[in-house]
C-alpha cells in the first residue's frame, strides 16, 4: 500500500500487458520480440524514480529547468542513436529538438495561453520534448532512407550540375511531411478516435472537462509547432548530400 493505492494490481496487470505483447511477436516470429516488454520495464522503473524526484522539485523553477535539461540531453543521445551517430549529427539533434521545444513553450507562455508557471513549465516542456525527439527521429531517418533508395536520381541531379541541397529538396520536404503524419492523425482525431494522456490526466487532477480541454488543445498545437520547427530544421541540416549516406540500424 502506498498513499493509499494498492499497487499489486498494478503491477500484475502491465506484467500481462507486457506477457501479450510478446506472446503476439514470438508467435509471428518477430526479431526483437522481447523489446516492448523490456521497454515496459524500464518505463516502469524510470517512471517510479521520477515521480519520487518531481514529487520534491515540482515547485522549484530552477530544478524542474535541470530536470527539463536532463530530458532534452537524453532525447537528443536517443535521436542521435536511431539516426546514425557521430558528432555532427549530435549538433543537428540539439540545435533541432531544442529550438523546436523552446519557439513553442515561448509561444504559448507569452501568448498566455497557459500561465508560466512552474507545473505548465514542466508538463508541456516534458511533452515538447519527448515529441521532438520522435519526429526529429523520424524525419532524419525517412530522409536518409529515401536518399539511398532514390541515390541514382539525387546522383543525376548532382550530374546535372544541381547544387547539394537542391538535388534532395523534394525527398527533404517528403521526409518532413511523413514524420508530422503521427502527430497530425493525433490531432485531428482528438476527441472522436483517442482522449489523450493530457487530457484524461488534466481531468484526474481535478479539472473540470473544460479546462482540460482547453489545456489539451494548447498541448496538440504546441506539439504541431514543435514538430515542424524540429523536422525543417533536421531537413535543413541534413539537405545538402554529396556521397551516399547510411541507413543507421
Amino acid at each position: 500500500m502506498t498513499g493509499g493505492i494498492d499497487l499489486l494490481p498494478t503491477v500484475i496487470g502491465v506484467l500481462v500487458l507486457a506477457a501479450v505483447a510478446t506472446a503476439a511477436l514470438l508467435l509471428f516470429r518477430v526479431p526483437g520480440r522481447w523489446t516492448p516488454a523490456l521497454a515496459v520495464i524500464r518505463g516502469a522503473v524510470q517512471l517510479a524514480v521520477i515521480s519520487v524526484i518531481l514529487t520534491g522539485i515540482v515547485s522549484q523553477p530552477a530544478w524542474i529547468g535541470v530536470a527539463l535539461l536532463v530530458m532534452f540531453g537524453i532525447a537528443t543521445g536517443v535521436a542521435v542513436r536511431r539516426t546514425g551517430g557521430g558528432a555532427r549529427s549530435v549538433l543537428v539533434m540539439a540545435t533541432s529538438i531544442g529550438a523546436g521545444a523552446v519557439v513553442s513553450i515561448g509561444t504559448v507562455f507569452a501568448t498566455g495561453a497557459l500561465q508560466p508557471t512552474p507545473r505548465y513549465l514542466l508538463a508541456i516542456g516534458a511533452i515538447l520534448i519527448g515529441n521532438s525527439m520522435s519526429i526529429a527521429t523520424l524525419a532524419g531517418r525517412r530522409f536518409t532512407a529515401s536518399v539511398v533508395d532514390r541515390w541514382e536520381e539525387v546522383e543525376g541531379w548532382l550530374a546535372l550540375g544541381a547544387t547539394p541541397r537542391r538535388s534532395t529538396l523534394e525527398l527533404a520536404r517528403r521526409a518532413v511531411r511523413e514524420s508530422l503524419i503521427p502527430s497530425i492523425d493525433q490531432t485531428k482525431t482528438t476527441g472522436l478516435v483517442v482522449l489523450p494522456g493530457a487530457f484524461v490526466g488534466a481531468i484526474f487532477g481535478g479539472l473540470s472537462p473544460l479546462d482540460a480541454g482547453r489545456f489539451q488543445i494548447v498541448v496538440l498545437a504546441a506539439i504541431m509547432a514543435a514538430g515542424s520547427v524540429t523536422a525543417v530544421l533536421i531537413a535543413t541540416w541534413l539537405g545538402p548530400v554529396r556521397t551516399k549516406p547510411v541507413i543507421a540500424a
